[in-house]
């Protein structure tokens, strides 16, 4: 009797072969079941009573994912260029060593760069903070020099750019940072 009861209620379900498998935990002596649902984030809207433009947000999230690629290469190249130079003996070897990387850098992503927005900049140099815990001026400064970065500052402030600008995924850049865990995700 049950096993025709339990054939009635598969045949009337109305998405058959979809279902959650379920593990049974024990918590505090009792056997639960449990299932794992994705994350899901809340942020509170700011105090003033406009809401984030849906098209603000659509060109926020197509100037991450063309930017966020480069500020993955920054970090992998600049841990690849910290190896080599932890191997080099001297100043002048490490100077040569610089000269050249930096040669290659600017031959295959010169294009590239030169090809972005002021804001796609914006944005490359806060993802460099975020992938590097160093501002862009800070790797300037520590690669090229000071004079360097003072010269690069002042292009960049010309532009209303910032090379000192840090990244905060908690306050104003909260929005940038859920963009940024989608895309890695590969949810976007």
């Amino acid at each position: 009797m049950q096993a025709q009861k339990d054939t009635v209620i598969a045949s009337v379900d109305t998405l058959p072969g979809n279902y959650f498998l379920l593990r049974s935990v024990e918590r505090n002596g009792e056997t639960l079941p449990e299932i794992d649902i994705k994350e899901v984030v809340i942020i509170g809207r700011e105090s003033t009573s406009k809401k984030f433009p849906f098209y603000k947000y659509q060109r926020l999230v197509f100037n991450l994912k063309k930017v966020y690629p480069y500020s993955q290469i920054v970090r992998a190249r600049l841990a690849e260029a910290n190896n080599e130079l932890m191997k080099l003996p001297d100043d002048k070897e490490r100077r040569k060593y610089l000269r050249k990387f930096e040669k290659e850098l600017f031959g295959e992503y010169e294009d590239d760069v030169r090809g972005m927005t002021i804001t796609q900049g914006r944005l490359l140099i806060k993802l460099i903070y975020r992938e590097t815990y160093n501002t862009s001026y800070e790797l300037i400064r520590q690669y090229r020099g000071a004079f360097s970065a003072a010269f690069w500052q002042g292009i960049a402030r010309i532009f209303g750019s910032d090379l000192k600008a840090e990244y905060d995924p908690f306050g104003e850049d909260a929005i940038m940072e859920l963009i940024l865990m989608e895309i890695e995700a590969g949810n976007l």
